[in-house]
């Protein structure tokens, strides 16, 4: 990446208000950039983006639904991005089933709306499209799934994130193969955790609340093994990649930014690892779950590694420290009105770890 790229770059983030969009705002905020957002309101109490009142690193923040296409067209008339990153999206496995027709709407009609836009917006140079590690077909073989692996889906969320890249081929394929025409990728990371997460059912966020507190937690899945890193890590892989597409079409197509297979930990030792780190005499219980969620995930990130020279820093354990000092510092009454200030500290101590030119 270079330094000055970021600079007043005009940028539209969609779900700029959610887990993942929240940190992005505060990354690209850092780096000089001027942001618009559009997403609903946080649904989690608390959440990251409203609590802590992130609506000031941005230009204009925009409230409205990702299906609603006359008011995104409306807005990316006006600002005239310069780079898209879509992150809208219902992205709960559990929630998809009770709540699967809303998924399969938010998720595959959000997305095409936001590539009809796109492919109607000159100004927009590259575009990248936000999708999952759960997009592949997974037989439970525990092999590493590269970017031309099968896609597939068990559940409607992965389902409808599998169909989201399947779209934005075809789009890519029909409306920009033009050499003046937006440049857009997808990309999937591994499971990203880090501070600022209360989505539910998510296991960081139950282990902070459990373990600060000294409360018993039950989690489901015990052995499933996961593909986790620290939300920073995957972000900077797609501003790398946003900025390689800015200047190049080759770049164009699907990426994983996962981190290595050796930071897959089974959710049982995540549990027990944040719970000695916060030294607590909480105990973890085990629910079982009644819902099919995958056993085993890994990404072969060898593309991103060799053509974007972008690789994890941080392993498992370091992801999970980051996070739990995350929460630790924001449930310190004395500290939480420095929550902004610590988290612009652990953004800037890993840009320190990378390669800025």
């Amino acid at each position: 990446m270079k330094k000055t790229f970021w600079k007043n770059k005009k940028i539209l983030i969609t779900g700029h208000t959610g887990f993942k969009g929240s940190w992005l705002t505060l990354i690209l905020n850092n780096l000089g950039a001027k942001i618009v957002g559009y997403a609903l309101n946080p649904i989690s109490k608390p959440n990251f983006f409203d609590g802590c009142g992130l609506n000031k690193f941005i230009f204009k923040d925009y409230r409205s639904d990702i299906r609603n296409i006359k008011k995104l067209y409306a807005v990316t008339k006006k600002f005239k991005p310069e780079i898209v990153f879509h992150l809208a999206a219902q992205s709960s496995v559990l929630v998809s089933y009770k709540n699967s027709l809303d998924t399969i709407a938010t998720n595959v009609i959000g997305t095409t709306n936001m590539l009809e836009v796109i492919k109607s917006c000159r100004s927009i140079k590259s575009a990248v499209i936000v999708t999952t590690d759960k997009v592949y077909q997974n037989l439970e073989q525990k092999i590493k799934f590269r970017e031309d692996s099968s896609l597939g889906g068990h559940d409607i969320y992965s389902g409808s994130k599998a169909a989201c890249e399947i779209l934005t081929q075809s789009y890519i394929k029909s409306f920009f193969l033009d050499q003046n025409s937006c440049r857009i990728a997808t990309v999937r990371s591994g499971n990203c955790i880090g501070g600022g997460d209360w989505t539910k059912d998510r296991i960081m966020k139950d282990c902070a609340e459990a373990f600060l507190f000294n409360k018993n937690i039950t989690i489901r899945n015990p052995k499933a093994s996961r593909p986790w890193q620290h939300v920073i890590e995957p972000l900077f892989g797609y501003l790398t990649l946003a900025e390689k597409l800015y200047f190049d079409k080759k770049y164009v197509g699907a990426w994983n930014f996962g981190p290595n297979s050796r930071n897959n930990l089974q959710v049982y030792n995540v549990a027990n690892y944040g719970k000695k780190i916060l030294k607590s005499k909480s105990k973890i219980t085990i629910k079982k779950n009644k819902f099919y969620e995958s056993k085993h995930l890994a990404l072969d990130s060898s593309k991103s590694s060799k053509y974007l020279k972008w690789r994890t820093l941080l392993n498992a354990k370091q992801a999970i420290r980051l996070t739990l000092d995350w929460y630790k510092f924001y449930y310190n009454k004395s500290l939480k009105k420095k929550i902004i200030e610590f988290t612009f500290y652990q953004i800037n101590q890993y840009k320190n770890k990378i390669s800025l030119n």
